[in-house]
C-alpha cells in the first residue's frame, strides 16, 4: 500500500475505456449505458507515478486503477494535487489499510496484482468479477486512511 494508490471508477456497463497515465495526472475517458453516456475525468495527482508500472482493469461495475508511487514509501496526505473537496471522490474504506498494522509478511497489493498477473500469464490485472478485460493505462478511485488532515495515501 505505501508504493501503491488504488482508485476505482464505478462506471457500469463501460465501454471505450482509456485510461492515460502520466507523472503527476490521470485521464479517464469511457463511454457508458445504453444511452453511450460519455464519462471524462483528469486527476492531477498530489505526488509522482510511475505511469509505466500503472495499471487498470475494467470490469461489469467499475474500472479500477493501481497507480505505482514514483517514490515508494512516501506517503501522500491525500489523492489530489488541490486540497479543495472533490465531491465525486470518497475513500473505501473496506479497502483501507492501516500503515502501522503493516507487517513485513505481508505482500503490497501492488505485488499482489504482480504475483496474479505472472501466474496467468499475462500483462492485465486480473479478471476481478469476470468481465471482459481492457487495457490502456489505468486510472481509478482512491483507497486510503484518514489522519487529521485527510487521507494518507
Amino acid at each position: 500500500i505505501r508504493d501503491s494508490v488504488f482508485v476505482e471508477f464505478c462506471v457500469e456497463d463501460s465501454n471505450d475505456v482509456k485510461v492515460n497515465f502520466d507523472k503527476l495526472k490521470m485521464e479517464f475517458n469511457c463511454v457508458s449505458g445504453t444511452d453511450n453516456i460519455k464519462h471524462h475525468n483528469t486527476v492531477d495527482l498530489f505526488g509522482e507515478i510511475d505511469p509505466k508500472s500503472s495499471k487498470h482493469r475494467r470490469t461489469d461495475r467499475s474500472v479500477l486503477c493501481c497507480l505505482r508511487k514514483a517514490e515508494a514509501g512516501k506517503s501522500w496526505p491525500r489523492l489530489t494535487k488541490d486540497k479543495a473537496k472533490c465531491n465525486w471522490l470518497s475513500v473505501d474504506f473496506n479497502n483501507w489499510k492501516d500503515w502501522e498494522d503493516d507487517s513485513d509478511e505481508d505482500l503490497s497489493s501492488f505485488d499482489k496484482f504482480s504475483e496474479m498477473m505472472n501466474s496467468m500469464g499475462g500483462d492485465d490485472l486480473p479478471d476481478l468479477d469476470g468481465a471482459d478485460e481492457e487495457r490502456d493505462s489505468a486510472d481509478s478511485d482512491d483507497e486510503s486512511k484518514y489522519n487529521s488532515e485527510g487521507p494518507v495515501l
